[in-house]
Formats: C-alpha cells, sequence, structure tokens
C-alpha cells in the first residue's frame, strides 16, 4: 500500500446542498451552548467536570480504561501503582494539555511549536513515552492489526520526508477563513489525523485541537466544547468515515458526520452547562438566606 497523499487545502469540490441544512443547524446548536458559556462565572473551574469527563472519553477512544471517579480518587492519592495508575496518568495529561492550551491561547494563535508542546505534556511519564514526545515523526508508520507489514496496512499515512510540507499547508489553512467555521474545523481535524504525524497519541491531540480551533476562531468565547462523547459512542462511523477520505475522497460524508455530532454534543452539553448554572444558583440562594439569618 502506497503512502497516502492529502488533498490540497482549501477543498474547493464540496457538496453543500447536503451540509448547508447541517451547517445551520450545528453553528445554530453551538451559538446557544456559547450563549450559556459566557454566563458561567469561572467557566474553567464550574465546568471542570466536563473537562475531567473529555479526558477520560478522549482517552477511552484509545484504549485507556479508567473512570471519572477513578481520576478523582487518583487525585486524593487512592490509587498509586499498576495499570489502573499508567491510565489514569494518561487521563491527567491529557487534561493538563487542554489548561496549558488555553493560557497559550489567550495570546498565540496555533503552531506547529504549540502542537509539539501540547505532544510532549500528553506523553510525558506514560506508555508511549519512548516514542518522540513532542517531536514529529521522521519514520514511516502505519495503521493495522498488531504485527502486520505495511502491505497489509488498512491506512499508511503520508511520507516522512513530505510529512512537514503537509503540516505547514495545515498550519496556513487555520489562519484561513473558509466559507464556514464548522466545515474548516470538521477539515482540520480529519486532515490531522489522516496526516498523523506522530509515532503515538495523534486521535488525542487531534481531538484536543477542535475547541482550540474553535476558540481561535471565535465561535467559542472559552475553549471548552467536547466531542469525544459523541466520537466515544459513535467510534466505528469515526473512523469508518476518517478511513473513507483517505479511500474514496469522500469528504462529504466525513463533514456531515462531524455537524450531526456538533448539533447532538451541543445539545447535550446545554443540558449540562444549564444543570451546573442551576446548582450554582441555587447554593448562592441557599447562602444568602443563610446569612440573613445570622
Amino acid at each position: 500500500m502506497q503512502p497516502y497523499v492529502p488533498d490540497v487545502l482549501p477543498l474547493t469540490d464540496l457538496d453543500y446542498r447536503l451540509l448547508l441544512p447541517l451547517v445551520g443547524q450545528a453553528n445554530a446548536a453551538l451559538a446557544r451552548y456559547d450563549g450559556l458559556l459566557q454566563g458561567i462565572p469561572n467557566p474553567a473551574v464550574m465546568l471542570s467536570p466536563l473537562t475531567t469527563q473529555e479526558a477520560v472519553l478522549s482517552s477511552k477512544i484509545e484504549g485507556t480504561q479508567a473512570t471519572v471517579d477513578e481520576v478523582l480518587e487518583q487525585e486524593a492519592g487512592l490509587v498509586k501503582e499498576g495499570e489502573k495508575y499508567k491510565d489514569i496518568q494518561e487521563i491527567s495529561n491529557y487534561r493538563q494539555a487542554l489548561f496549558k492550551a488555553r493560557e497559550y491561547l489567550d495570546a498565540y494563535p496555533i503552531r506547529l511549536g504549540f502542537v509539539r508542546e501540547l505532544h510532549r505534556i500528553l506523553m510525558s511519564s506514560v506508555r508511549g513515552q519512548e516514542k518522540t514526545p513532542g517531536e514529529f515523526r521522521r519514520d514511516q508508520n502505519w495503521i493495522g492489526r498488531q504485527g502486520c507489514p505495511i502491505e497489509q496496512a488498512s491506512f499508511v499515512p503520508p511520507n516522512p520526508l513530505q510529512l512537514l510540507d503537509y503540516l505547514q499547508a495545515w498550519e496556513r489553512y487555520l489562519d484561513s477563513d473558509d466559507v464556514d467555521f464548522l466545515v474548516q474545523t470538521a477539515v482540520v481535524h480529519a486532515y490531522f489525523e489522516l496526516l498523523h504525524p506522530f509515532k503515538d497519541g495523534n486521535g488525542r491531540i487531534g481531538r484536543i485541537l477542535i475547541p482550540l480551533f474553535l476558540f481561535q476562531k471565535r465561535a467559542l468565547s472559552q475553549p471548552m466544547f467536547y466531542l469525544s462523547e459523541y466520537l466515544e459512542n459513535h467510534r466505528d462511523e469515526y473512523y469508518q468515515r476518517l478511513k473513507a477520505i483517505s479511500a474514496d475522497g469522500d469528504w462529504d460524508g466525513w463533514i456531515a458526520f462531524f455537524l450531526r455530532a456538533t448539533i447532538e454534543q451541543a445539545g447535550q452539553n446545554t443540558r449540562r452547562v444549564e444543570a451546573i448554572k442551576a446548582l450554582y444558583d441555587e447554593m448562592g440562594s441557599s447562602q444568602k438566606t443563610e446569612n440573613k439569618a445570622r
């Protein structure tokens, strides 16, 4: 199997008759969610459970087995060794990468050096740390069943000699304005996954980049829109849609899938933020009542 040769960005032959209805729904759903987000005091703290859940679910897609409760137990010092501890450390690294990214994006746009730094944090002191954390691959890799030769691979990413050229084209695309920011986000994520620029951790870095890019495009007031719950629940279709791009050039199918994911996840996230805000308001009212009683 020959290495994948990416399409030139921006894409020019998308089926907007298929995509535009979904674009409208997805934009509206995300705007409703962000409206709530703007009304949350100190969202990084109040919505930290959503951030932890994202770290757990994004890592789960890659095979890590740990729950939100176990992450909290580890933070309390109850889990200190074994495979479970290693799983939890990977999740903690993912969350740390999200927090680090938030600080960076207040002043700078997404750049390749920043992506490498996220990868270094993600792979620090965990399984895969020997796979050159923070460095783009210099070897040809491939995806397939464990131990299979490249001839039997299900996907062969681009040749490493051309990888930097493709990554620089991807970086330039980040700075451009495509026809719609959610369509562009879908392309940004899939293109990165198909480049597969690291030896390990590509899926998690690609998913971290979704809210970061939306924040950079000012579609979000905070980089806190997470899709991993939907992608984990539809994991087979997630992989099939990505594979269909490289196998058949089916960008329309992938983008439609991504927009449907945004619509559903934005609705779920909206309900969760409403519940968190209601609890916060209730606690505030109780505190005021208690202070008056004194």
